[in-house]
C-alpha cells in the first residue's frame, strides 16, 4: 500500500476510489439510509425486549468487540445501547494497565467488570489485546501471548458454564478503508482525538495485524465460544449484523423474527468461513 501524508487535507484518489471495495468487500455501495434506519429501529425495539427479559430472568450477557483501529467498534456499541438503560447496560473500554494491574493475573482486570444479575456488558476491546495489539506493537513478550492462549479456553469455558450469554465480534475492514477513516479523523474537529500515536504506528504494521488476527481466530474460535466476523466497510450493514446476531440467539418474550430479519451471510460470517475466503494479508 502506497502511504500518503495523513496531514494533507485531500484524501488521495487511489485511497478514496478503492476504500469501499477494499478487503474484498461484497457490496459496491452503502446500505440505503432509509432502509438502514428502519431496520435499525426495529432491531433496537428487539433490544429493549431483550433488556426486559434479562431484568426478569436475571440472565447476563457479555459482548466482546474487537477489530483494527477505526473498524467501527465504538459506533456499533453506541447503536446497540442507544435506547437501553445505562444502569443495566455497561460499556467497558479500559485504558493502559496500571502498575498494579501489570502485576496481576492478566484476565483479572477484565473479570472484575463482568455483569451482575440482569446486566449486559459490552467490551470495547478486551482480553484479546494480548492476542493482537500487544504482540504486534511490542507491548508483551511471545511467552506472555502463548500463556494467554494456554489459559484462554479455561477462562471462556467458565464464562459459558456460568450461564452468561457470550458473544465475540471481530469487525473487519480493508486497508484503504482504514486509511480513509484515519484521514477523516485527522481532519475532523470533533474526532481528531480518536487518532492516537499507537494508531499512527499501526499504519506500517498492516500485515503484522493480519497475521495476528488470523492466528487469534484460528486458536480461539471455540465450539462453546465462537467468533462472529462482521465485514464492516459499510458501518450500517455491520451495525445491523451485530444486533441481529445477538437478538436471534437469545430467546426472549415477544421475539419478532420478521423484525430481526435474515442475517446477511456475506457480512456476518463464522471465523472458518472468513478465513477460508480472506487473503492472508487482508
Amino acid at each position: 500500500m502506497t502511504q500518503f501524508d495523513l496531514d494533507h487535507p485531500e484524501l488521495p484518489d487511489h485511497v478514496k476510489d478503492r476504500a469501499f471495495a477494499s478487503g474484498n468487500y461484497p457490496y459496491d455501495d452503502k446500505l440505503k439510509r432509509k432502509k438502514y434506519e428502519a431496520h435499525l429501529e426495529a432491531l433496537q425495539i428487539e433490544l429493549t425486549k431483550l433488556q426486559s427479559h434479562l431484568q426478569t430472568s436475571g440472565e447476563r450477557v457479555v459482548l466482546v468487540f474487537e477489530g483494527r483501529d477505526a473498524a467501527g467498534k465504538g459506533g456499533s456499541i453506541r447503536r446497540y445501547i442507544h435506547y437501553l438503560n445505562p444502569r443495566h447496560n455497561r460499556v467497558v473500554a479500559l485504558s493502559k494497565p496500571t502498575e498494579t494491574e501489570q502485576g496481576q493475573w492478566y484476565f483479572q482486570r477484565y473479570v472484575s467488570h463482568f455483569p451482575t444479575r440482569g446486566e449486559q456488558v459490552l467490551f470495547d476491546r478486551s482480553w484479546y489485546n494480548r492476542a493482537v495489539v500487544e504482540p504486534v506493537m511490542g507491548f508483551c513478550t511471545p511467552e506472555q501471548t502463548e500463556r494467554f492462549y494456554q489459559q484462554l479456553p479455561d477462562v471462556e469455558r467458565m464464562i459459558v458454564k456460568e450461564g452468561i450469554h457470550f458473544f465475540k465480534f471481530w469487525l473487519n475492514i480493508g486497508q484503504e478503508m482504514q486509511l480513509k477513516r484515519f484521514h477523516d479523523r485527522r481532519h475532523s474537529p470533533l474526532k481528531h482525538w480518536k487518532l492516537s500515536p499507537v494508531d499512527l504506528r499501526a499504519l506500517d504494521k498492516w500485515e503484522d495485524y493480519s497475521a495476528a488476527r488470523n492466528e487469534m481466530l484460528e486458536r480461539s474460535d471455540f465450539d462453546f465460544a465462537p467468533w462472529t466476523v462482521v465485514r464492516a466497510n459499510d458501518k450500517r450493514r455491520a451495525r445491523l449484523g451485530v444486533i441481529q446476531t445477538v437478538v436471534s440467539q437469545v430467546a426472549y418474550q415477544g421475539q419478532d423474527r420478521d423484525a430481526i430479519g435474515e442475517i446477511d451471510a456475506q457480512i456476518v460470517q463464522s471465523a472458518e468461513t472468513f478465513l477460508s475466503h480472506c487473503p492472508k494479508d487482508e
